[in-house]
């Protein structure tokens, strides 16, 4: 199986920033795609970003120009670099990858447990 690890939240005042930190570890081949999202109470979960191995990305339009997602494709490693925070971005943040675990075409769809941002106004 694939294991998805992330840390790096906290409580920031709003203006400051915080980075995320993930890891995808166990069966693996190759990831294609490694993502956030985000979930604050009574919410649906939304993708905050998301990044290619090609290093092409895309984010939610709320996020752009204060956030920053980039990845280690060897290391299956992705960070999320998360500035100006405002309020509304507190929410549990979650990494996913998506790949394949074998040369068989095994896929893969794996979550990390979630890490707490918390943004104070």
């Amino acid at each position: 199986q694939v294991q998805v690890v992330e840390s790096g939240g906290g409580l920031v005042q709003a203006g400051g920033s915080l980075r995320l930190s993930c890891a995808a570890s166990g069966n693996i081949f190759r990831v294609s795609t490694m993502a956030w999202y985000r979930q604050a109470p009574a919410k649906q979960r939304e993708l905050v970003a998301a990044i290619e191995r090609d290093g092409t990305t895309r984010y939610v339009d709320s996020v752009k120009d204060r956030f920053t997602i980039s990845r280690h494709n060897a290391r299956n490693m992705v960070w999320l670099q998360m500035d100006t925070l405002k309020p509304e971005d507190t929410a549990v943040y979650y990494c996913n990858a998506i790949g394949t675990q074998n040369v068989f075409g095994v896929e893969f769809n794996s979550w990390g447990q979630g890490t707490q941002v918390t943004v104070s106004s």
